[in-house]
């Protein structure tokens, strides 16, 4: 049977002194609001984005070719770790700098490195996700949107769903199907990069619960794609999604989604006096981090060593998911405070919003039982 690798990492003097100008740079930027602190890589701003790429930490650990920093894993880390634990706003560029620009790195043309990488850096290009589908759920290998050949490119037919910010992005990295299904569900698929005002298609906002747009549908309507816009190989996207989660689900934003309320929480508990049982919740709490944050920490730096640590990933992303859902339950019980969504600022917003928000982290990513699957199988029990 295989075996998982967390190896411990301890990060360097050059991460500390990245860490101390980051923490100065947000101080002078000023707080966010209570109402876009919690899962705030789902909140867009895309001014802010702006200025973290002017700060040079969009792309850190791209090529300098691609206008890209050439850091390391673990220095990108700590900017990411210390901007989510902050409640930045960073959901604008999320997906560029964390999957889509790696992929095409990865797997991309030096023509699709060039016309893309250098705008994401800048701040002046965000991709979207197209993966999840109507009725497919986290089951990648069942999409039913098409691609057909055409002179100089394709005709995409077909539809994506729960794609985050599409609305304010630019292009989209899009799962597709360029062969009909065989008895290999993993086969035929293709991954395009999808201009997301191209003519025919549609993107239509859904309100969440929390009475939020940021989720969208997208229809493709005959929308042509050039053949300079196909990722990688032919109908050998899946092993080419497979690595771009690995980068999606093992990142701090697994576990610190909910840690502006945590922080919070104790600041209540410390004023009002530490009970036994309240000391109890939060140690517990603190501990589980921690973990978590060096079993994240052990991914970015096998991710460093040109590894895909895909277990391990999937590994993060679900018990990091489950904190996070088990936080904001546990906070409303040892917290003398009413959740209210109308509050402005304070801990009473922050537990109105984790509550509201909490149910669709384990969904995002991949379900805990398509992740158990993945694990399973790589740790060869299936």
């Amino acid at each position: 049977m295989k075996k998982l690798n967390f190896e411990p990492v301890i990060t360097a003097e050059k991460e500390a002194t990245l860490r101390q100008e980051v923490r100065e740079f947000l101080a002078g930027y000023g707080a966010f609001k209570a109402s876009d602190v919690i899962d705030s890589w789902s909140v867009c701003d895309p001014e802010f984005s702006r200025a973290i790429a002017a700060k040079g930490w969009l792309g850190m650990t791209w090529p300098t070719e691609y206008g890209g920093g050439g850091k390391s894993y673990l220095e990108r880390y700590v900017v990411i770790e210390e901007l989510l634990a902050a409640g930045a706003p960073v959901g604008a560029h999320w997906v560029a700098d964390r999957q889509s620009g790696p992929l095409l790195l990865r797997f991309g043309t030096e023509e699709q490195r060039q016309a893309f990488l250098p705008k994401v850096v800048k701040g002046e290009c965000f991709f979207a996700i197209g993966m999840s589908e109507p009725n497919s759920g986290s089951d990648l290998a069942s999409i039913k949107t098409k691609a057909e050949k055409v002179d100089g490119g394709w005709i995409v037919n077909g539809s994506k769903i729960w794609t985050s910010w599409a609305h304010a992005c630019h292009q989209m990295i899009t799962l597709v199907r360029t062969a009909p299904p065989s008895d290999n569900r993993h086969a035929g698929l293709s991954q395009f990069i999808v201009d997301l005002n191209a003519e025919g298609m549609t993107v239509r906002p859904i309100v969440t619960l929390a009475g939020e747009k940021h989720f969208n549908e997208i229809f493709f309507d005959n929308v042509f794609v050039p053949d300079n816009r196909v990722v990688g190989n032919l109908n050998e996207g899946w092993s080419q999604v497979m690595a771009e989660l690995a980068f999606e689900r093992s990142g701090p934003e697994r576990f610190l989604s909910s840690y502006q309320l945590l922080e919070a929480s104790i600041k209540e508990i410390r004023q009002a006096g530490l009970s036994k049982q309240s000391s109890k919740v939060i140690g517990e709490f603190v501990a589980r981090l921690m973990v978590l944050r060096q079993m994240s920490l052990s991914v970015a730096n096998q991710l460093q060593e040109g590894k895909l640590p895909i277990n391990e990933a999937s590994v993060v992303k679900d018990l990091g998911t489950s904190f996070e859902q088990e936080l904001p339950e546990a906070m409303r019980l040892i917290l003398d405070i009413e959740p209210r969504s109308s509050a402005e600022d304070g801990v009473e917003r922050m537990l109105s919003d984790a509550i509201l928000k909490a149910p669709s982290f384990s969904l995002r990513g991949g379900t805990r039982e398509i992740l158990r699957g993945i694990i399973a199988r790589g740790l060869g029990l299936r």
